[in-house]
């Protein structure tokens, strides 16, 4: 947590503008058209959203987006449809944004990172809540190891540039 917590520090990036963000798109916040899964009809959730730098939304999203070339640790806590076949990797889904909003990607490791590093915050929060009796979800104990591998996902990122 020290170290990605110093290097996000250092490199913030300057702003690539402001929009209205989401703060947790991925698949399960989305509704599909059914005669046609690849349009989106709906974006559900929106209690977290606010005003801020779009790349933040895209570093989230790219987040929940584990692919088949990652690693074991990362498969294990997948939680969307991201590995079947003809899902874009996320670089091809990063060039894919890059292409229809016009916005320069090339420090995407910075908000994947972020992404990798605020998801592991927020495991840690539901883990705390658990250990110490405010919740019993049963699905809550295994939140300390999530975040952990997230993290180590996210010094990953920072060291190699590499979304």
């Amino acid at each position: 947590m020290k170290e990605i917590s110093l290097w996000l520090t250092e490199k913030i990036p300057s702003e690539a503008g402001s929009a209205l963000i989401h703060n947790d798109y991925k698949y399960d916040n989305v509704v599909l058209d059914p005669a046609d899964l690849t349009q989106i009809i709906g974006v559900l959730d929106w209690e977290m959203c606010t005003l801020g730098d779009p790349l933040m939304d895209l570093g989230t999203a790219l987040n929940y987006w584990v692919t088949t070339g990652d690693p074991d640790e990362l498969q294990q806590i997948r939680l969307g449809i991201t590995t079947l076949p003809g899902t874009l990797s996320r670089s091809q889904l990063a060039e894919r944004y890059a292409e229809k909003s016009g916005q320069d990607i090339s420090g995407l490791a910075y908000y994947y990172a972020f992404g990798l590093f605020k998801t592991a915050v927020i495991c840690q929060q539901i883990y705390y809540r658990y250990h110490h009796g405010l919740t019993r979800d049963e699905r809550f104990p295994a939140f300390l190891d999530t975040a952990r591998i997230l993290i180590k996902a996210a010094v990953r990122a920072a060291k190699t540039g590499i979304v």
